[in-house]
């Protein structure tokens, strides 16, 4: 609410509990006597003046309304206080209300403390490692912890894990093969992931417990695949990985929490909250309107009419309690895709599913008559209770967004008034509430995948020429092509993504010149540790944003790279790489032009 002149009126909307985000009709005959009313309004959440029963509890009781009429006017002198609309927001809100639950509410706002503060919980940008053990992975974690960089590991072995990589390293133990291992609870925190997971390949006769041979390059050995097959884990696995990790690390294009999108709406049960909760007359609504967004679309419109009379001068829309908490941790704000009219208005976020708690409140201004997206950083909220600041409430905490609210009021907060205010009629078209990742956006998916996917099946291509793990494509379980097909959902996902496809894997120290390439063709050796440095760089740079590249050294396979431990070559700027990097080269150009079936 907005301020409480009344804390009587406050006190009886005290929600007993969360909503879900669909509704249902109902008959009067269910309200309590006690409540019912022969003054009720018209339903005050429509569509194009009808009542529609997934967006509202449909109150089925004649009377009239000044919204619904084709003149929208306010009176600023004193008028009667409508009990019957007052009535109508409680059961929106809270359900069918009871005398009991009433004067409870009420005992507990005389005797109780002030409004209960969410606890705060500490959020931090962890980097999930799949494949934390091999070759690549395990490099990866040792720099990222010396950088002091949270790290949490995926793998499937906790005794080698902690053995490799510390007894204190933070561990999920799952595989990526089984979806019912990667358990949400497991990635919470997690905001970016780097993916060393690989199908297993070793000699035929037989490898070292350090697996010697292996490391040594497929070049110099007779290769089978050990374990699971590749289509299990290049391409299942990949699908269950990016299912289990796309709510904790966000989508580009960010979270569609309300609104219209691809021919498809998703709903939140907005409701009027006014000033009629202490006293005052402004009424709003919610509508939906076919026609009346962009270019012919759908849009919702907020609103109504505003006034003072009574002390009042306020209008809203907020939505029930969600089912379940949204967990938009991932995101930096909510954007906001509206038609102005040159009013300022304010955006409530909650994250408590009590009623009379505090929110965090941020004021956007609008262009009248322009549709215009707004963004409204987390960072920007205020916690706000009864229209003043609280200095020692928890910061805002965006795993828990409980409801949404939407106000055109008089008053901002801790005195201030609204510059833009004016008694009488508003309306703003909203078309769309999504949470956004801002600008430059940067990899949140960094994979590792091979140089060579894009060749066993292009045509005119010599193999004779090309590495074992080409020419041995079909031996090996088709391991290229299921590899291209797990990259191809990381492409699809929407997920801000990095493919790093390295030539031959060698255990040779990074600092080597690199060449970096598109298209899939190069061909020859980088070092791990190189493409452990290259994938953690690759996650702070928008310059490797949605990027497939291939990557060596210019050292040939004849000549061993060595470093001199006294005099290390320098840290490489990987941006110098990055920025010549084009989007949608992925060496499927190629094979497109003629396609060949898996």
């Amino acid at each position: 609410m907005e301020c409480a002149s009344s804390s009587f009126s406050s006190s009886i909307l005290n929600p007993q509990g969360s909503s879900p985000l669909t509704c249902r009709k109902f008959s009067p005959k269910s309200l309590n006597p006690w409540f019912l009313s022969p003054a009720l309004p018209k339903p005050f959440l429509q569509l194009d003046n009808r009542p529609e029963s997934f967006l509202c509890h449909s109150i089925q009781v004649s009377s009239s309304s000044r919204l619904n009429k084709g003149v929208i006017s306010a009176q600023v002198k004193n008028q009667s206080w409508d009990l019957g609309r007052f009535l109508q927001t409680l059961y929106f809100f809270n359900g069918p209300p009871s005398p009991l639950k009433f004067f409870e509410s009420l005992i507990g706002t005389l005797t109780g403390p002030s409004p209960s503060k969410p606890a705060k919980m500490e959020t931090s940008g962890i980097v999930l490692v799949a494949g934390a053990t091999g070759g690549v992975g395990r490099r990866v974690v040792d720099i990222l912890r010396s950088k002091g960089v949270p790290v949490r590991a995926l793998v499937r072995n906790e005794e080698k894990a902690r053995k490799l990589l510390g007894p204190d390293i933070d561990l999920v133990v799952a595989d990526i093969t089984r979806e019912s291992t990667l358990v949400p609870e497991s990635f919470k925190g997690v905001r970016n992931i780097i993916n060393a997971v690989s199908v297993i390949v070793g000699p035929k006769e037989g490898d070292t417990p350090d697996r010697a041979k292996y490391s040594q390059g497929i070049k110099f050995f007779e290769p089978e695949i050990k374990g699971d097959s590749p289509e299990k884990v290049e391409y299942i696995g990949m699908k269950n990985l990016i299912n289990a990790v796309k709510g904790s690390v966000g989508l580009r294009n960010g979270k569609l929490l309300f609104g219209f999108e691809d021919n498809k709406y998703l709903e939140l049960p907005w409701g009027a909250l006014d000033d009629i909760v202490m006293g005052g007359v402004s009424e709003s609504i919610f509508q939906i309107d076919r026609t009346g967004g962009e270019n012919g679309q759908p849009t919702g419109i907020f609103k109504g009419v505003v006034s003072t009379a009574n002390n009042g001068g306020f209008a809203s829309i907020r939505t029930k309690n969600f089912s379940a908490p949204e967990d938009l941790s991932a995101y930096d704000g909510l954007e906001l895709r509206l038609k102005g009219d040159g009013r300022r208005y304010k955006l409530v976020v909650r994250t408590s599913s009590e009623w009379d708690a505090l929110g965090y409140t941020t004021g956007f201004d609008t262009v009248s008559g322009q549709w215009q997206s707004v963004r409204l950083p987390f960072s920007s909220l205020k916690p706000i209770f009864r229209a003043r600041s609280v200095s020692d409430a928890p910061p805002f905490d965006p795993t828990n967004v409980v409801s949404l609210q939407l106000m055109f009021s008089k008053f901002e907060y801790d005195g201030k008034l609204n510059p833009t205010f004016v008694e009488g009629p508003f309306q703003l078209p909203v078309s769309s509430i999504r949470a956004y990742l801002k600008d430059p956006i940067t990899p949140r998916f960094v994979h590792v995948g091979s140089a060579g996917v894009t060749r066993p099946d292009r045509p005119g291509l010599d193999l004779s020429k090309q590495p074992p793990a080409v020419r041995l494509n079909k031996e090996l379980g088709s391991i290229l092509t299921f590899k291209l097909k797990g990259e191809d959902l990381i492409r699809e996902s929407g997920i801000p993504y990095a493919i790093v496809r390295p030539c031959a894997l060698t255990e040779e120290p990074a600092g080597a010149d690199l060449i970096f390439d598109q298209g899939d063709n190069i061909t020859g050796k980088i070092s791990r540790e190189e493409v452990a440095r290259i994938c953690i760089a690759a996650l702070e740079s928008p310059y490797a944003l949605d990027k497939t590249f291939e990557v060596k050294s210019v050292i040939p396979f004849s000549e061993p790279f060595t470093v001199d431990p006294e005099n290390p070559p320098p840290e490489k700027d990987y941006n110098i790489y990055f920025k010549n990097l084009k989007d949608g080269i992925t060496g499927k150009e190629l094979l497109e032009k003629s396609p060949v079936p898996v």
